[in-house]
């Protein structure tokens, strides 16, 4: 079994499907705090509906990042906490977050990797005219969505699609695999390898049968 903690800032769908798949034993995990960076995330309900510790950081309540890191991983220490989930987490880490967690922070991304990185992935797809999307769950590192990929899902781009169409079916695909993935990793099955070549990104190794996506 894995000890995860979830920062969330949203409405926090990641985050039910993560306790969904540990009730439905597809998952061997405990989500040992939900933490959020503001009081009105919907996410934390969530949370407190299936008897997770709901905690509160309040960025504003920090005259700078650094120090709002160091409070999140005083919280997550205090609970245990092996793997680090960012489940609509809106806030840039810093390295206090980064070093308290090596390669044990896991996010998922509305996009498919490395292309559309940061914000507005699915409005970024739809501008450049691809016929293919989806999602990707990585490692996090110090830059914008360049940490190791574990895995991605496509979802096709359809004529008629605007955003919110596109965001809510690769949301759907996010779903599925992020509750998977983070099983591959309370199975000791994921591992980092280092970079190829210079500059380039760190290539992630998952051991066993790796069914689709």
């Amino acid at each position: 079994m894995i000890v995860l903690g979830v920062l969330v800032s949203g409405t926090g769908t990641n985050l039910q499907a993560i306790l969904d798949a540990i009730a439905a034993g597809t998952l061997d995990a405990r989500v040992a705090v939900v933490v959020s960076n503001f009081e009105g995330a919907p996410a934390l309900d969530r949370a407190r509906t299936a008897g997770v510790e709901a905690v509160v950081v309040d960025h504003a309540a920090f005259a700078e990042r650094r120090a709002f890191d160091e409070a999140v991983v005083s919280v997550l220490r205090e609970h245990g906490v092996q793997t680090v989930v960012l489940a609509g987490f809106m806030r840039l880490l810093t390295g206090v977050l980064l070093d308290a967690f090596p390669m044990q922070i896991v996010n998922v991304h509305p996009g498919l990797l490395p292309a559309f990185p940061g914000i507005h992935a699915q409005r970024q797809a739809l501008e450049y005219g691809v016929r293919i999307a989806g999602c990707t769950v990585h490692f996090v590192d110090a830059g914008t969505d360049t940490g190791p990929i574990i895995a991605q899902a496509a979802v096709p781009v359809r004529e008629d699609d605007d955003e919110a169409a596109l965001r809510d079916r690769i949301l759907a695909k996010e779903h599925e695999i992020l509750p998977r993935v983070l099983q591959w990793i309370a199975e000791g099955r994921v591992s980092v390898e280092a970079a190829q070549t210079p500059g380039g990104r760190a290539r992630v190794r998952v051991r066993g049968h790796v069914e689709a996506l």
